[in-house]
């Protein structure tokens, strides 16, 4: 046992609707069964061993087990760029456990700070306990946005003090936490953030699940209600920098459960903008799979409850992801409209506006590359639309001009590089979309990034597709596949 292996022997038919999505994909059945094995060790689940022969069953008609139905609609998403269902796929989904739903919680610091515990001592036990993705579904539409909106009830203005809720050992402490601890702990939230911008989110990903639980530990005990809420800001922080490093490495339902558990600790820390800074990222993570429909929902209730004490900088980067999901949704008029904004108010901010350090990332060079983005986008979705690649171009020249500058921001390095190699892929210049590509290469190697490799191949196959001839491009297919064995899979003929 332990590959993956059918539930179900009787009655098979063969799965057509897998062997539609797979043959569109131009994945061999090798390839299919590498990548499984490949996410699988990534989550965790490393009694899966897929091989070309179970693939072959699958497609006949077999019923995998968990995780396998989970990890195939993944790899199927992002290879085609928008959610692909497990029952899209003709498989069968699990019934969802009581403790599965991601979105739909009690807005109670008690619970906010149990939950945030159960749920980072289960991912840190992932790989003993197995998988833990398993249990978990992304919410969307009217299930993900509608619970999300009690986040701008206002507290009442006298709100009773929570009994705390007994520490690992069963006991309540009255513990007193003194400023320098407290420094601490926010100094290390801000180490871990940088860590990720120059690595990726799977290195160390499992440092900032552990940090969160020990944050969780110190809210069962009592605290005053200044140090509380710097407490439950910081956890706000670490859970959202968990669920960014697990979009980062392609684990969707627990990026979105930390996300979820972010803002309700955001909104017991009272702080509005950190919650919209939430929100964004939950936004991004639906452009990314692929509904943009309701990116843009998360991002009017972010700019709507952050709206009187954002300040400059983090309002540009709410608009600029405004325009991105204006740009996923073909809405060009809207698009500009909100790069506009989005530069305007980034003139703005001035070094003495009191920006947080969640919010420093958002540069100069990170909006030039989100509204270069949103272009390149809007390109694709109008047919890839040669004007709209112009009015990329500039933008993503000048990130890409900054970013090389930086030693901190690598990831924005690599993935505004390979923006801009599918930039002049739109514009039909396969010599400069290969020479990118080549450059992102050795910044990729560097880091643990699912995101940086996924799109990096995305980018390499498309242009091999196209372009088959161009010894550039020859010549970068066979650097990635020689410096990046796992994310150089070119499709060819099943």
């Amino acid at each position: 046992m332990g590959t993956g292996g059918s539930a179900t022997h009787a009655d098979k038919h063969p799965n057509e609707p897998l062997g539609s999505w797979f043959l569109r994909s131009g994945w061999s059945k090798g390839e299919l069964a590498r990548q499984v094995n490949r996410r699988a060790r990534q989550l965790g689940a490393h009694h899966v061993s897929t091989d070309t022969s179970r693939v072959r069953r699958w497609l006949d008609g077999e019923q995998p087990r968990e995780p396998i139905p989970r990890i195939l609609s993944e790899l199927f998403s992002e290879r085609f760029g928008c959610v692909v269902s497990i029952e899209d796929l003709g498989l069968r989904t699990p019934p969802p456990s009581p403790s599965a739903s991601a979105v739909d919680l009690p807005w109670s610091g008690s619970r906010t700070s149990a939950l945030l515990g159960e749920f980072s001592r289960s991912d840190l036990m992932l790989a003993r306990r197995g998988f833990l993705g398993s249990s978990l579904t992304l919410a969307a539409g009217p299930a993900l946005v509608e619970p999300l909106q009690r986040w701008l009830v206002p507290e009442p203005t006298t709100r009773p003090e929570e009994a705390p809720v007994p520490g690992r050992d069963g006991r309540r402490r009255a513990t007193r936490l003194c400023e320098p601890e407290l420094a601490e702990l926010e100094s290390a939230t801000r180490m871990f953030r940088q860590w990720d911008a120059q690595c990726g989110g799977g290195l160390r990903r499992k440092a900032v699940v552990g940090q969160l639980h020990e944050v969780t530990d110190l809210l069962h005990e009592p605290h005053p209600s200044p140090v509380r809420h710097r407490l439950f800001a910081v956890a706000a922080e670490l859970a959202q920098l968990a669920g960014w490093m697990s979009h980062d490495i392609g684990l969707q339902p627990i990026a979105q459960k930390y996300f979820v558990l972010a803002l309700h600790a955001a909104k017991e820390a009272g702080d509005r903008p950190l919650g919209s800074a939430v929100l964004a990222d939950m936004s991004r993570q639906m452009v990314h799979l692929g509904r943009p429909d309701d990116a843009l929902e998360l991002i009017h209730l972010a700019q709507y409850g952050s709206r009187d004490r954002a300040t400059p900088r983090t309002q540009a980067m709410l608009y600029a992801m405004e325009a991105r999901a204006h740009a996923n949704m073909g809405s060009p008029g809207r698009c500009k409209r909100a790069v506009r904004m989005a530069e305007e108010t980034f003139a703005e901010a001035a070094p003495g506006d009191g920006d947080p350090d969640w919010i420093r990332f958002f540069s100069e060079a990170e909006l030039n590359g989100e509204n270069a983005h949103s272009y390149r986008d809007l390109a694709y979705v109008a047919g890839r639309s040669p004007a709209y690649a112009s009015l990329a171009e500039p933008l993503m020249e000048r990130s890409v001009e900054l970013f090389g500058q930086d030693d901190e921001h690598r990831r924005s390095y690599a993935l505004n590089l390979i923006g801009m190699a599918t930039v002049h892929l739109l514009k039909r210049e396969p010599e400069r979309t290969a020479a990118l590509a080549g450059q992102a290469v050795p910044v990729a190697r560097r880091m643990r990034s699912e995101r940086v490799n996924t799109r990096l191949r995305k980018a390499v196959d498309h242009v091999a597709r196209e372009y088959p001839g161009v010894v550039e491009v020859t010549e970068v297919t066979e650097l990635l596949a020689r410096e990046l064995p796992g994310c150089a899979e070119v499709p060819r003929a099943v």
